[in-house]
């Protein structure tokens, strides 16, 4: 099941750009590790990623798994994705839109733009396993997991990007997710009518 705390249509806006910015259609493997670089690259800017996600290592590199989910047609929710990006076809995914503009990524702060903008002129030209070689070569938090998956902890990405207080950056992380699940529980509550004295505040002294 997906977590609360993730952002499925901003995860897809994320992908439609780097697909946009591919000439509407891009390589898996490529996509997951942009989409990688860009989050790396937010935590090292902002000190808080891009989208909210799970981090692990896997054979080709480290990878936002939620988001790979998403991209393999394994989520239980695609409408959102499915609003910018078609379902995978072979080692490819498309823009559902072949016409998406910038202005139509409303999920993303200009902010967040500038970060995939970088990531793209720094690799957006290289091949899938270009990429993959760069992030075995300079994602020091990546382990190769011989043929499995291990989760990368956020707080082992900040120390290796230098980040001298990674244990508490990684926890602020950790309490803004967990506010998300508080909050996302809360909606879910039944509409208080007026009168009910379920949760009516009574005055005391």
């Amino acid at each position: 099941m997906t977590p609360v705390w993730y952002n499925a249509r901003k995860a897809a806006q994320v992908a439609a750009f780097f697909a946009k910015a591919q000439g509407s259609r891009i390589n898996v493997l490529k996509l997951v590790k942009l989409i990688y670089l860009a989050d790396r690259l937010a935590l090292e800017t902002f000190e808080h990623p891009i989208l909210e996600d799970k981090f692990v290592s896997m054979d080709h590199g480290p990878v936002n798994s939620i988001t790979l989910n998403y991209v393999n047609g394994l989520s239980d929710d695609r409408e959102e994705w499915a609003e910018f990006i078609s379902d995978r076809t072979g080692h490819l995914i498309a823009l559902s839109n072949p016409d998406l503009k910038v202005h139509d990524l409303d999920e993303l702060s200009p902010a967040e733009l500038k970060i995939l903008n970088l990531i793209w002129e720094r690799h957006g030209k290289m091949s899938q396993f270009e990429i993959r070689d760069f992030t075995h070569q300079n994602c020091p938090e990546w382990e190769d997991p011989q043929g499995s998956s291990e989760p990368i902890p956020v707080e082992r990405i900040f120390k290796f990007l230098g980040k001298k207080d990674s244990a508490q950056l990684a926890a602020q992380l950790e309490s803004h997710r967990n506010m998300d699940q508080i909050f996302t529980s809360a909606d879910a509550l039944p509409a208080i009518e007026e009168g009910d004295s379920t949760y009516a505040i009574r005055a005391t002294g």
